[in-house]
């Protein structure tokens, strides 16, 4: 049976010709057969160029680019789709849309973890920007996986030199294996490459181990998390829990009228 995931990225995808390209040809190759990714990014215009990581590593402004992604999930449930990805380690407002929709919200980083405590007992991230190792941490003990988390690390390059590789990779590739050498030494068994566009890189070279500890990939941990997700759904199973502060769902026309006070259900409209 057919399913539709709304895929939203960290990065306005229209200003990365190459890095959207390689990642629509890695969920076409990881994808089941029936499963749409229909890959989604920032408005244009929401950065100053076209690395959001100036902005990111503050956690005031990944707050209120966050409302982008809550708004782009509420899109994602009126127009039918299957599943929602927030597709970027950080996961802004992964908690709040998550209670808002319906049907099932992934996040990057969470189904990394995940399936890295089913490879090891302990794992490291290796990031772009020193700033979001604090915030990984955080995450993991969010998630409660704050035990099996080992460290996260700068990986020893920027977000535009990942760009610049994909048609050559090998020095970046050896510097990720140094790096991830450096987390191993720190007890990590398994080693997330954190931002999607390493991800991507490390994939379509074949780079799955470093010294026989796995490196996840975390692009297809989220994709086989959605499809799973559905599947349980379609089963019958139960949705997320709808008590509490965290996880109660307000009344959706309510929803609709503040997205609509402050503009952004413009933003991801057709």
């Amino acid at each position: 049976m057919s399913l539709r995931i709304w895929h939203q990225s960290f990065t306005v995808l229209s200003d990365l010709g190459a890095y959207s390209d390689a990642l629509d040809a890695h969920f076409r190759a990881i994808a089941r057969p029936g499963t749409e990714i229909v890959m989604h990014g920032m408005a244009p215009g929401t950065y100053r160029t076209n690395y959001p990581g100036d902005d990111i590593k503050y956690a005031s402004l990944q707050y209120l680019h966050g409302l982008q992604f809550l708004s782009a999930g509420v899109r994602a449930q009126e127009e039918g789709f299957d599943a929602y990805a927030i597709s970027t380690l950080p996961e802004p407002a992964l908690r709040e849309t998550r209670a808002l929709l319906d049907i099932p919200v992934v996040g990057y980083g969470e189904s990394a973890m995940l399936r890295a405590c089913q490879l090891g007992r302990r794992f490291g991230v290796l990031v772009f920007i020193d700033e979001l190792a604090e915030l990984v941490a955080d995450n993991a003990v969010r998630h409660g996986l704050g035990g099996r988390f080992a460290g996260a690390r700068h990986v020893g390059f920027q977000f535009g030199d990942v760009l610049e590789a994909f048609s050559e990779p090998s020095r970046l590739i050896a510097t990720f294996q140094e790096s991830a050498r450096r987390l191993i030494a720190q007890g990590a068994e398994v080693i997330i490459p954190g931002e999607a566009p390493l991800n991507v890189l490390l994939a379509r070279n074949g780079v799955r181990e470093v010294d026989g500890v796995p490196v996840v990939d975390s692009l297809a941990a989220w994709v086989k998390d959605a499809e799973t997700l559905v599947d349980l759904r379609r089963a019958g199973a139960h949705g997320t829990c709808r008590r509490g502060y965290f996880s109660g769902k307000p009344d959706t026309t309510r929803v609709q009228e503040i997205l609509a006070f402050y503009g952004l259900d413009k933003l991801h409209a057709k």
